[in-house]
């Protein structure tokens, strides 16, 4: 059947809504390719009836017209600094504002593509400099990035080795889907996330501290000791204060118990007693109490939050090894391993209110989102346990695969991962109080039961997407993530971790959301000074423009750095074999002029996840230039990175490029012969 360039424009719009963020990037690149012959630079720029721009580094209002909708975009710092300063270093508030110009009215449901990118000269992109810009965006290349995208959402995994894996679902089809590695002092146990996602705090055991990692810049910004073997975290509900379980072994000389950190100073500020053993952390939504179990002695002790000091300690059974808090009953429910109950206290006097009598083997509990239903999970018997936190009464047990241990939950249903297979199974929450048999579906969570695996999961393995209806899944077994989209019978793909051994995941949304009718935002760091393009790109009504901006130099936040060192090639493909001579331009960072005597430019190439590494001293070709060769001996991901100890710059402090290695092409009819050099430079 014939489709004309409408009809399937039409479809490929369709197909835009219907399917999942990754997917959507490339329909949308499909699109805007068909769509460029159709619709002349001139006729767009006729069409265009934007509104006089403000300044741009004000980041007042700009306004453009289109296709009968006006898209007004704005930019402001979050904090009270006076208007007209858009500062480098600074958190900023992101909105498009999008209406019908016929009506007045929002325009909703839309979904708004942003990449924000520095432009090589003053002069603002023409209509057809926009598009050809998007359309370099869209197509996902590692080479052709922008300094910020606005559409992403990251996959975060908690390594069994001492990182963070930072994986972009939708950047970088044919290469690597690995944006970065977020490197800590030793391995992390555990994981909680600020609610604008700006900061994500790692326990590390083996450390006795707990990192501080920016979000923005994927750096470990601060090391926080805490005491002995911190595991556990909790972000209190109004996030003032972190507690950290610190799980000291028998014998310490400093109890077991929490230690409490100020999130704002990011400083130790108390540690409490509390038993000894693991413990599980809760809090009241109105940050009145925090709740701590002992495992050891077997308690649950009550902490007065604004005192910082336990106010009652109760006894709830032999082994408590989970509890949760449902804001609808206002109690918290502990879950004990060695006698089957889950002990419900609560009331100004935190009283027992009720024990919920089921089997021994209890493992996790969790409540669904409107704190109604509560779910706990029984490893020895393979099933869950539903109860309902209005009357504090049993429901059912619903079988599920061997030793469950986790739940997490999205709009409609409960998710039970399991470490004696590789099924994830999905109980619908609208079949809950029917006084029907709650049905079970399943889904492969990967090839391999998690069980398999050596390393034991650190926190949740299960996340929600920013799609409505997906989940990613890590499987330490066979070191994968899985992307799954409710209603389908399996996942609709995976993401390498690359070696490691994800012992949990979470997301971390940088895309637009809808936070008002009509209204589309988001926060960013302003990492970089400079003017850049705005490009903007809705699929229907089909809308493509560059707006500005303008960000001011902070040379008291970012001091310049003692040089500055300039990548020398444009290809960032490797061949698997050949030597590659890669070539640096060194200045220096004040007067900016080349530096050629440099005798410790060390420069460190390794292949993710870190089982081939290259270390030598750069030499120096005059004129600033510096050279290295290397020679990639398998396919894969390689980082580079430069320091000069001189200089006073680590690994760290200085750019690091990204490097795709692949297998020579085979010549038919030919012998092997030795390669010869390549120049990875312009």
């Amino acid at each position: 059947m014939k489709m004309n360039s409408q009809s399937l424009s039409d479809e490929l719009t369709t197909r835009y809504r219907a399917t999942g963020r990754a997917v959507r990037t490339l329909l949308c690149a499909g699109l805007l390719l068909l769509l460029s012959p159709l619709a002349p630079c001139a006729a767009q720029e006729k069409s265009a009836q934007a509104a006089p721009q403000a300044s741009p580094a004000a980041g007042g209002a700009q306004r453009v017209v289109k296709e009968g909708i006006a898209v007004d975009f704005q930019i402001r710092p979050l904090d009270a600094s006076p208007a007209g300063a858009l500062v480098e270093g600074q958190d900023a508030a992101v909105q498009f504002k999008i209406t019908d110009t016929a009506t007045g009215s929002a325009v909703s449901g839309l979904h708004p593509s942003v990449w924000i990118d520095g432009r090589d000269n003053d002069a603002a992109p023409d209509p057809k400099q926009c598009r050809e810009k998007i359309q370099s965006f869209l197509q996902g290349s590692m080479s052709t990035r922008p300094d910020f995208d606005l559409n992403t959402y990251y996959i975060l995994t908690l390594n069994n080795e001492a990182d963070i894996s930072v994986i972009d679902p939708l950047v970088g089809f044919g290469t690597t889907k690995l944006y970065t590695l977020v490197f800590l002092k030793s391995p992390g146990e555990d994981w909680v996330q600020s609610r604008d996602g700006r900061r994500l705090f790692v326990s590390m055991p083996a450390s006795n501290a707990v990192a501080v990692v920016d979000t923005a810049s994927w750096k470990v910004i601060e090391n926080i000791n805490v005491g002995l073997r911190p595991t556990r975290l909790l972000l209190q509900p109004d996030e003032k204060y972190l507690w950290v379980s610190v799980d000291s072994p028998p014998g310490a000389k400093s109890p077991g118990g929490v230690s409490v950190v100020d999130t704002s100073a990011l400083k130790f500020v108390k540690h409490i007693p509390a038993g000894e053993g693991a413990h599980e952390i809760a809090v009241t939504p109105d940050d009145r109490f925090a709740y701590v179990t002992s495992q050891t002695d077997g308690t649950l002790s009550v902490v007065d939050v604004q005192r910082l000091a336990e106010v009652k300690k109760i006894k709830t059974g032999a082994r408590p090894v989970a509890l949760a808090v449902s804001p609808l009953s206002r109690a918290v429910y502990v879950a004990d391993e060695a006698d089957g109950t889950v002990t419900v206290v609560g009331g100004d006097a935190h009283e027992v209110r009720a024990r919920i009598q089921t089997d021994p083997g209890l493992a996790a509990v969790r409540f669904t989102r409107d704190g109604r239903w509560g779910f706990v999970v029984n490893r020895r018997a393979g099933v869950v346990e539903i109860f309902d936190a209005a009357t504090n009464r049993r429901l059912q047990a619903v079988p599920v695969e061997p030793e469950p241990d986790q739940i997490t939950f999205s709009d409609d249903y409960a998710y039970v991962h399991s470490l004696g297979s590789e099924n994830v199974c999905m109980i619908r929450l609208a079949e809950l109080g029917t006084g029907k048999s709650v049905p079970v579906t399943r889904f492969p969570g990967g090839q391999l039961a998690p069980g398999q695996s050596a390393f034991r999961p650190g926190s949740d393995l299960m996340a929600t997407a920013p799609d409505p209806g997906s989940m990613v899944v890590a499987n330490p077994a066979d070191k994968q993530v899985y992307y799954y989209m409710e209603g389908m019978g399996a996942p609709s793909g995976s993401y390498q971790n690359y070696g490691r051994v994800p012992r949990a995941v979470r997301v971390l949304d940088r895309s637009l959301r809808e936070t008002a009718p009509g209204v589309y935002t988001t926060d960013m760091r302003l990492d970089g000074s400079g003017k850049y393009d705005v490009a903007f790109l809705t699929d229907s009504p089909r809308v493509v423009n560059c707006f500005e901006l303008a960000v001011k130099p902070n040379p008291v936040e970012h001091p310049p750095l003692a040089l500055q060192v300039e990548p020398l090639y444009k290809e960032h493909k490797l061949t698997v074999g050949t030597p590659t001579r890669l070539r640096f331009k060194v200045l220096d960072g004040k007067t900016e002029q080349p530096n050629s005597d440099l005798k410790d430019l060390g420069v460190l190439t390794f292949l993710t996840p870190g089982n081939w590494t290259d270390r030598q001293q750069a030499r120096s070709l005059g004129g600033g230039v510096y050279e290295v060769e290397i020679t990639a001996p398998k396919s894969g991901v390689y980082y580079v990175f430069v320091q000069c100890p001189s200089k006073g710059l680590g690994y760290k402090q200085l750019p690091y490029q990204i490097l795709q290695a692949v297998a020579a092409p085979a010549a038919a009819g030919s012998t092997a012969q030795s390669a010869p050099h390549t120049h990875a430079q312009p």
